[in-house]
């Protein structure tokens, strides 16, 4: 069949490669896939800074069809459109895994990481943790809710917000668009988008963000304490840039909560004795569990978000790499994998 790998050695691109799949084993199912979506994260990835992966079949934001399942399976039969996102599976058993806090599981696998990922014509997944995508929700749509959907879902949950309360999101690419979605549609927030890219703002303001900034030559706390003086209940920071974090810190009110999502190499700045006399709360997530994406995948059946998708062929996937890095795709490229058939 054919796959995206990583290059051996990584430079930041990927090869196109014959790959001959294993039999399936106790507790697996083999899924046909249909899409998948290419993540920065499969770029960092592919660039060698989390380790070398020579060989290793690229892609978290997959779907498709299970086509056959372990004599053991009852989760899922074939037939079944499935996702495959970037939580593989956790152990299942550890303290994390048994609290439902799976994504914090020790010795969990991630898709295109440490384990082969859906870019390919045929995944093998662990059929418990492949999460069903509903009836009622287009395919294509549903490879974002996989990564970037479930993990500004999970974020807003973090938050720990009421209906009403104003949040500030940092980065309006994938990540913060879905965020706005899930914010204004789901939660019934008041949202502040901020960004560099004016194009990006403009599609925010679009999509129901009540107000947006361009952060490049100005300071973005001082316009969100001139618009919301008591500054914000949340900030969902997805910029991946340490000096957005120090202004995170510096917008939220009293009791406040600040989401770190966005990978971001340094150090966060953050006055203690303000955290300590505001109670101000600091959470970190990476992406959601399995109960989490099957809620976002709900709410993207429903029609309160939608992710901005574009098909391309998988002999394109080292151009999206360079379109990736020029900041030109808007949303997700999505591979369409049944069109190599």
């Amino acid at each position: 069949m054919k796959a995206v790998t990583i290059k051996n050695p990584a430079d930041g691109y990927f090869n196109i490669s014959n790959v001959t799949l294993r039999p399936i084993q106790a507790g697996e199912a083999l899924v046909d896939m249909e899409y998948c979506g290419v993540c920065h994260t499969d770029l960092l990835i592919a660039s060698g800074a989390q380790g070398e992966h020579p060989g290793r079949i690229t892609g978290h934001e997959g779907v498709g069809i299970v086509r056959e399942v372990a004599p053991d399976v009852t989760s899922v039969k074939p037939g079944d459109r499935v996702s495959v996102a970037w939580l593989y599976a956790g152990c299942g058993h550890c303290e994390y895994c048994e609290q439902g806090l799976e994504n914090l599981c020790r010795n969990r696998h991630e898709s295109g990481f440490d384990v082969d990922g859906a870019m390919a014509q045929q995944c093998i997944v662990k059929a418990d943790w492949a999460v069903p995508v509903p009836a009622g929700l287009d395919p294509v749509k549903a490879t974002s809710i996989t990564c970037a959907g479930v993990t500004s879902y999970k974020a807003l949950k973090e938050a720990d917000t009421k209906p009403g309360d104003w949040v500030v999101i940092y980065g309006a690419g994938g990540l913060g668009n879905l965020a706005l979605q899930f914010a204004k549609n789901v939660f019934n927030l008041k949202t502040i988008v901020i960004d560099i890219n004016d194009e990006k703002l403009t599609l925010a303001k679009s999509m129901g963000a009540d107000l947006t900034f361009n952060a490049s030559n100005n300071d973005s706390p001082k316009f969100v304490h001139e618009h919301v003086t008591a500054g914000v209940s949340a900030a969902i920071v997805t910029a991946p840039a340490a000096t957005v974090f120090d202004q995170a810190a510096n917008v939220i009110k009293a009791h406040g909560t600040v989401v770190a999502v966005g990978m971001a190499a340094g150090n966060m700045q953050m006055s203690i004795a303000k955290m300590i006399v505001d109670g101000t709360r600091v959470k970190g997530t990476l992406t959601g569990t399995r109960h989490d994406l099957a809620e976002a995948f709900e709410y993207a059946a429903e029609g309160k978000v939608t992710s901005m998708t574009r098909l391309r062929r998988m002999k394109d996937i080292n151009k999206i790499v360079d379109e990736m890095h020029a900041g030109k795709i808007q949303g997700r490229a999505v591979i369409d994998i049944k069109s190599e058939l």
